[in-house]
């Protein structure tokens, strides 16, 4: 990707020789399927006699004027930068410039829909793509308004951040967007000016969407129009009441706590095709994946995820697009934020009451995983350019931060904590900050200072452990009982920690907490003299509740209690933080992997809570694929795939156990009887009380199938032709990839690394696809053709699809010492300071998997 980076040096002082004020964008939808034009006047201000540059990335360049004098766009453009010298006091730029359309997700999307062959556009820009639409100084300091004037088809949606004006016909025009394309009737829709805004929370979608539309009261008596949209073909699945409901319920919660109403003019949710994320913030105009409109039957995890998306996104509207970080650096000022209030939100406001269970199972396991790899970061992180950002949107940005953020509140209290945020939110509005402007606020409100927290929780990196040691007298009770803190060489960070310690004994069958102890952590050793002369319970678990981000470890009576007992216990949040524990000491290889498998399958069935129950189920088939010993992997695999199924007959029928226990048996099976009964359940000469098997789950048994070697190229042809969607054509492309031959293997890496043409999803799913073998020694021929390809491909791909490439083509199944010294041979040979920074980030963390997963079966095959 040579020539579009951006350095935060250069940010800094273009922002000291800059100051914008006004855009004023005309794009003309109607020129072809490929291409589309853009008008672009700039207003901003300079220093007499600087020099700068402005970024664009186009196919070509028009005209660039100046301040009435004209530049030469081959003197001036290059790679993705337009030199602007001479700048006077006050600045007005006109450039004419030709935009293209991407299938990356990057930029301004194009997708043509296979169910009926209209088009919808979409634009997505963060981090750096607004300049793939229209000049722009691309930095989220130099904010500005935006007025945007769109040609493109009368009868489509046209959708940015300002309310849709009414379109004014422009006459007809044939081949608008494509040659193929009839005569038809041209509108232009000019949109007022924007709020001051960063650039890459602009947005534009533009198509033949289906559009419900709502309203709202905000706390301060205006009314906000609501929409929801989708394509035409997916409408019939849209539940677009339930939407508004959550929006309703989040916007309430929201203007609430901060005491700040919604700071924007209308609030519209946009469900859009091939989606490289779960959603974006752009303001009153928030793009979602069209995964969750759903088609078929999903998990309830799922269900709960939307829900957690649509208040994440919301809560944006004033962390992030109100006020904004200067630099990248405090992206987690963005996210950290959004994703605690989220989760607060849904808890506290939705239905969805366990949504802190959900956090603990789902976003602190990430969390952990991202802190213990070698690229590990604080939450506030040194962010030289773009490349570093794009590689951060992270567990750490996210996930720890929003954990570190719930042990804040609980440490400072919610309501000083809310209190500063609602001041922060009248300082600085429409603006930029840092960290320091922050925590001005909270300590302000708080009376704590927050300076020593502040450098130990966000601006050091890595994961404290905890450990109980105690000492027991003649009579099973505690003589003696301290907390122990550890932290990895590497990071070696103790910190303090606020935390409940609960202790629980077994009454009547269940697991139920007896006694709670909250109390303050700090140092390597913390005395808890409250429990010295109680009785030793049947389990003590640390961090009960989940108050801080740190790991946790089971005395020996803790652990067998918890082995015996685990589904039991009646709180689902116990549930998670034991299940978690378990998961880390296996990863750490303190705790065999095979024992894991077992004590899962013995108790996964009893699992309740379906975001929980899917990440068991999806720590299950890696340990039993890459964390048992090699000996034994065959053996396990089947055995949990049997397992599985049995899961499967036994759950309650319709129920979400039963549903995903059948997902995960699909997965896995590989034996002759277990693809028979695959089979059986895809032509319905087997069936499940409750269970239908709709288009997508259909789907998911026909990958299984295929990656048994059970069905032909030609029977997912077949099947693709009976449903003629998006979502089809991703699933063939999965299943086709899947094939167990060699050739098919072949066919399905030249159809992404040979041709560079496939959308950003058809590389994503065939990803999935071909790393899917029970035959491992298909993928043996690709390790060497992969780090081949990485440079190539970095060079040559926008990052998105480098992104999908680099993650998903790398054999991580195999698992092994060979790939790991391939692995390790590769970025030894690429340590100059010139390989891309960001690539051999994500070259480093696949090699601390493979370490990882062969340290944890050496200690599986010492039992």
């Amino acid at each position: 990707m040579p020539g579009t980076n951006l350095t935060r040096a250069e940010a800094q002082e273009r922002a000291a020789a800059v100051s914008t004020e006004r855009y004023e964008v005309a794009l003309d939808l109607t020129t072809g399927a490929e291409q589309f034009a853009a008008v672009t006047t700039v207003h901003f201000g300079g220093t007499r006699g600087a020099a700068t540059f402005i970024d664009l990335i186009a196919d070509s360049v028009e005209s660039i004027d100046l301040n009435g004098e004209a530049l030469d766009p081959a003197a001036v453009f290059a790679d993705s930068r337009i030199q602007l010298p001479r700048l006077a006091e006050q600045n007005v730029l006109r450039i004419a410039s030709t935009q293209r359309y991407t299938n990356t997700g990057e930029g301004l999307h194009r997708f043509v829909d296979p169910a009926d062959g209209e088009v919808y556009l979409y634009s997505q820009f963060e981090v750096p793509d607004s300049r793939r639409m229209f000049p722009v100084f691309e930095q989220p300091d130099l904010k500005a308004t935006f007025s945007f004037t769109i040609t493109a088809p009368a009868r489509w949606q046209i959708v940015s951040n300002q309310p849709t004006p009414e379109p004014v016909g422009t006459g007809t025009k044939a081949a608008a967007q494509g040659e193929d394309w009839p005569e038809q009737e041209i509108a232009t829709w000019s949109f007022d000016p924007t709020p001051v805004m960063s650039s890459y929370i602009t947005a534009l979608i533009a198509g033949p969407y289906h559009v419900v539309r709502s309203e709202l009261t905000s706390r301060d008596g205006r009314t906000i129009p609501l929409g929801v949209f989708c394509r035409e073909s997916l409408a019939p699945h849209l539940d677009a009441d339930y939407i508004f409901e959550k929006t309703r319920e989040g916007f309430a919660f929201f203007e609430e706590q901060f005491d700040y109403a919604y700071p924007f003019d209308k609030y519209d949710q946009l469900f859009v095709p091939e989606y490289n994320m779960g959603a974006m913030e752009n303001v009153g105009a928030v793009t979602f994946t069209e995964a969750y409109v759903f088609r078929s039957q999903v998990t309830d995890a799922m269900r709960e995820r939307r829900v957690v998306t649509i208040l994440h996104e919301l809560a944006h509207m004033w962390f992030g697009d109100l006020v904004t970080m200067r630099w990248w650096n405090d992206l987690w000022l963005n996210e950290s934020f959004a994703e605690y209030m989220s989760t607060l939100g849904v808890a506290e406001a939705t239905e969805w009451t366990d949504c802190w269970t959900t956090f603990a199972a789902s976003e602190k396991s990430w969390a952990y995983r991202q802190d213990q790899l070698p690229s590990t970061h604080p939450i506030v992180a040194p962010i030289r350019d773009l490349e570093d950002v794009l590689v951060n949107f992270d567990g750490i940005t996210y996930a720890k931060g929003a954990s570190v953020l719930k042990q804040l509140v609980a440490w400072v209290g919610r309501e000083p904590f809310m209190q500063g945020v609602h001041d922060y939110f009248v300082k600085h509005h429409h603006s930029n900050t840092e960290l320091p402007d922050l925590l001005t606020e909270l300590e302000a409100r708080s009376g704590r200072d927050l300076a020593d927290w502040s450098k130990l929780w966000l601006e050091t990196a890595g994961v404290n452990t905890l450990r109980p040691v105690f000492e027991l007298d003649d009579a099973g009770k505690f003589s003696s009982f301290t907390i122990e803190q550890s932290a990895e060489a590497e990071y070696p960070t103790i910190r303090p920690h606020r935390i409940a310690v609960g202790l629980y004994a077994l009454d009547g069958g269940v697991l139920r907490r007896t006694q709670r102890i909250e109390l303050d952590v700090d140092g390597a050793g913390t005395a808890v003299p409250e429990l010295v002369g109680v009785e030793q319970p049947a389990l003590l678990l640390l961090n009960d509740d989940d108050l801080t981000y740190a790991k946790i470890r089971l005395d020996d009576r803790s652990l067998e209690t918890a082995a015996q007992h685990l589904g039991d216990a009646e709180d689902s949040l116990t549930r998670a933080l034991l299940w978690g524990t378990l998961w880390d000491a296996t990863r750490d290889g303190e705790f065999p992997a095979s024992r894991f498998i077992d004590i899962v399958l013995a108790h996964v069935g009893s699992e309740t809570g379906s975001t929980t129950l899917r990440t068991l189920l999806g720590q299950l088939s890696l340990a039993a694929a890459s964390y048992v010993a090699r000996d034994r992997r065959a053996a396990t695999l089947e055995k949990v795939a049997d397992a599985l199924w049995n899961l499967a007959e036994s759950a309650d029928p319709g129920s979400d156990r039963q549903f995903q226990f059948v997902k995960s048996f699909a997965q896995l099976a590989g034996s002759d009887a277990q693809l028979d009964t695959v089979h059986a359940l895809f032509e319905g000469t087997r069936e499940l009380d409750g269970l239908a098997i709709d288009t997508d789950l259909g789907w998911e048994l026909l990958v299984s199938l295929s990656a048994g070697g059970r069905v032909t190229s030609e029977q997912i042809d077949a099947r693709l032709a009976e449903d003629r969607t998006a979502n089809g054509n991703q699933s063939a492309a999965h299943a086709r990839a899947a094939l167990p031959s060699a050739d098919d293997k072949a066919r399905a890496w030249a159809s992404v690394f040979d041709e560079a043409d496939q959308p950003n999803a058809i590389v994503r799913a065939t990803a999935s696809g071909f790393t899917r073998a029970h035959d491992l020694t298909l993928l043996e021929p690709y390790v060497a053709r992969f780090f081949d390809a990485l440079l190539p491909v970095w060079e040559s791909r926008s990052y998105a699809i480098a992104e999908e490439l680099v993650e998903g083509f790398y054999p991580a199944e195999l698992a092994n010492t060979e790939l790991a010294s391939a692995t390790r041979d590769w970025l030894e040979a690429n340590a100059n300071a010139d390989a891309p920074a960001a690539l051999r980030r994500m070259v480093s963390e696949h090699l601390s998997g493979v370490e990882r997963a062969l340290r944890v079966q050496a200690a599986d095959r010492e039992v």
